[in-house]
């Protein structure tokens, strides 16, 4: 089925809003400045409780890490925590771009919600982002009580390139004795570096987020025949067994649609609990873009009830 006319006014939009990364544009500070050029509609915050800026501690030897940190307006005591990595294909975006989505995030998932700034390509190329994103993980979870949460009950989060970063943190945490992680929240998430799914076939252009940027992406982020096998770029390397549950959100036309829903059967093959949800009729970076469509108010409704479910404290039973 084609775009519904809704959909594509929203393509059409956001693909002249966007540079031709891949094809026409092919330095990462071109594109930055191109989407610098074009800053968004002012609109009002959402209201939350409280917003926060933090410097952590980055990995050993490296810069610390800026973080946005969103209270929301209503919580249970001590509330879980996520840690929120943006997407932007490892070289894009940043805490402004994903503002509105922490802060509907915080209040929908009654959760404080970490947004984590990490280094981008190719300026600070693989390994960088992916060390970044288990530090402050780890900073997260260490100073959670101090921060108003549980550090009991802290899950990751990430859409795109977030959400590769927001499973390796799962599996680094795995790998190396902890943090504990209760769930993993990936929205079309960005996992293989092949770039050779049915669906990069089918979607590779037309619908917003192309083929060509993709692999352009990957080219900043990965060294040049190097780091595409290992497993902290690309999950699909990885042993999967012993994460936490996940939550995988896809979209109909996105290259990326394949990878996501593969890699949430492999993770239910490694006995992940793994709920896969397809949101037909809608493109790539939807949940965060398309505010104003109903497909995305129904999509961002499910992941961040699951969100939810999960953080909640669990009461035992009283007889």
């Amino acid at each position: 089925m084609p775009l519904s006319p809704e959909w594509q006014v929203f393509v059409d939009a956001a693909t002249a809003a966007f540079p031709a990364i891949g094809t026409e544009v092919f330095d990462a500070s071109e594109a930055r400045a191109f989407l610098a050029s074009r800053p968004a509609p002012a609109v009002e915050p959402i209201p939350v409780a409280g917003v926060e800026e933090w410097l952590v501690p980055g990995p050993v030897g490296a810069p610390e890490v800026a973080v946005r940190l969103y209270r929301p307006l209503e919580a249970e005591q001590a509330p879980g925590v996520v840690v929120f990595y943006h997407g932007g294909g490892f070289v894009l975006c940043g805490l402004d771009s994903h503002d509105r989505f922490c802060r509907t995030m915080a209040n929908a998932a009654g959760a404080i919600v970490v947004s984590v700034d990490y280094r981008r390509a190719p300026d600070a190329r693989f390994p960088a982002a992916a060390d970044d994103a288990y530090a402050v993980l780890r900073w997260v979870a260490d100073h959670a009580e101090s921060l108003g949460g549980d550090p009991a009950r802290v899950a990751v989060a990430g859409d795109s390139a977030g959400g590769n970063l927001a499973t390796v943190a799962a599996i680094a945490a795995r790998d190396n004795g902890g943090p504990d992680i209760a769930f993993q929240l990936l929205m079309y998430p960005m996992l293989d570096p092949a770039c050779g799914s049915a669906s990069y076939r089918d979607n590779a252009e037309g619908y917003f987020t192309t083929a060509a940027h993709l692999r352009w992406y990957w080219q900043q982020y990965l060294a040049p025949e190097a780091d595409a096998d290992n497993p902290y770029a690309n999950p699909f390397r990885a042993n999967l067994s012993g994460l936490p549950p996940a939550y995988i959100a896809t979209a109909e036309f996105d290259p990326l649609r394949d990878e996501g829903e593969a890699y949430g059967q492999m993770l239910r093959d490694a006995g992940v609990d793994t709920e896969i949800h397809r949101w037909n009729g809608t493109v790539h970076g939807f949940m965060s873009m398309a505010w104003h469509l109903r497909e995305t108010d129904l999509a961002n409704a499910s992941a961040f009830t699951a969100l939810r479910t999960a953080l909640t404290r669990q009461v035992p039973a009283t007889w």
